[in-house]
């Protein structure tokens, strides 16, 4: 039921890059997008690898998350990615590509699949081996159900304690509230966050599609109790450049807030995969342009992957990291990890990043949904 609240919402105007699905892009004026796409870059001397690890503030110690997270929306959800239980295997054989390449880090959520993807999400924990080798991300559900609205401090414990046990797990390492629509305020919010956080159930606090006044007031409200956030997650890429453009990923940096992206492909429209004569299906909101406003865009891609010896998709994900984001990217097949890894250990170059930039949409923000 959750998933296909989800995707009724989306269907309804929670589209990010596309406003209400308008099928006109927004491009970025050069002269504004490519001086601060430079500033934004970190410097060349950083090249994201299998053993890079990057810093998630937390109350009692830092989480440790590869550069690249596998993102698990898709997994056990029918309403927007037609799962069917034969793709399992296919995510088995995903994840064993990840952990070699090391990769050691899972978005998952409650609405996922209706919690299909954290008991899968659990499986995989236990097919590496360690707990303490996979970094486990879940997100709250945060709409206004009767649990949210009746017991509003206490239901991200309850919420996430039911998820633990659809993941058989201890913990996670992160949890996130998955979006900015909850009933209660969020101060009430932070207050039941950091009682996950107290009761040992999960390590970090993060929000998701935050804008960043809302990310400030989270971050004051947390420290109250003594908790740091960690993270904020927006759809961030070469055709959604609007928490860039807005000063939200600078304001993160600042405060050592880790940018995380969604939908870091554009859901497979930054891949190479679809064309004019290919649409992505209907289902896929996210960043809902037509393929043939979007050739500019992937012209520049695939000169640079040609070039590279690399796959489309692994230029865009570089070009993420490239300014200290944490791309989150939907994953169920051996070949879909093979092409994403190879985003590591090598660096776009800066005029190659300037020349992604000339090309690049704004995007947009909903206030159903993604305002960051």
């Amino acid at each position: 039921m959750a998933q296909k609240i989800l995707q009724a919402g989306l269907s309804s105007g929670m589209s990010a890059v596309s406003g209400f699905h308008s099928s006109k892009p927004n491009p970025v004026d050069p002269a504004k997008g490519v001086p601060l796409g430079q500033k934004s870059l970190l410097p060349q001397s950083y090249i994201p690898s299998g053993s890079t690890r990057i810093a998630l503030k937390g109350a009692n110690g830092d989480v440790q998350v590869s550069p690249i997270c596998v993102g698990a929306w898709s997994w056990g959800d029918t309403s927007t990615w037609h799962w069917k239980d034969e793709q399992r295997a296919g995510v088995d054989a995903m994840w064993d590509e990840c952990l070699k390449a090391g990769i050691n880090f899972i978005d998952t959520a409650q609405v996922y699949g209706d919690g299909k993807s954290e008991e899968i999400t659990g499986e995989l924990v236990r097919r590496a081996g360690k707990r303490e080798d996979v970094v486990v991300q879940t997100k709250y559900w945060m709409i206004p159900d009767m649990e949210n609205l009746l017991h509003p401090v206490n239901s991200p414990v309850s919420k996430l304690k039911r998820s633990l046990e659809r993941m058989k797990l201890d913990y996670v390492d992160i949890y996130l509230v998955h979006g900015h629509i909850h009933p209660q305020s969020i101060k009430k919010l932070a207050q039941g966050l950091a009682d996950c956080v107290n009761q040992g159930l999960t390590r970090c606090i993060g929000v998701a599609n935050y804008n960043t006044k809302d990310m400030l007031l989270m971050q004051k409200e947390l420290e109250a109790h003594g908790i740091p956030l960690a993270c904020n997650q927006v759809e961030y890429h070469p055709i959604r450049r609007v928490p860039e453009l807005d000063g939200l990923l600078e304001e993160c940096r600042k405060r050592d807030i880790v940018l995380q992206s969604y939908s870091s492909l554009a859901q497979g429209r930054l891949t190479g995969r679809y064309s004019k004569d290919n649409e992505p299906p209907k289902s896929y909101r996210f960043s809902s342009y037509p393929m043939e406003k979007l050739e500019p865009v992937l012209a520049v891609l695939r000169d640079i992957a040609q070039k590279r010896q690399v796959s489309v998709a692994a230029v865009t994900l570089n070009y993420n990291m490239s300014k200290g984001v944490v791309p989150v990217v939907g994953m169920r097949k051996p070949e879909q990890a093979l092409d994403d890894v190879q985003a590591l250990s090598w660096r776009l170059a800066d005029n190659e990043v300037a020349k992604i930039d000339e090309v690049s949409f704004e995007g947009k923000t909903t206030s159903l949904w993604q305002q960051g």
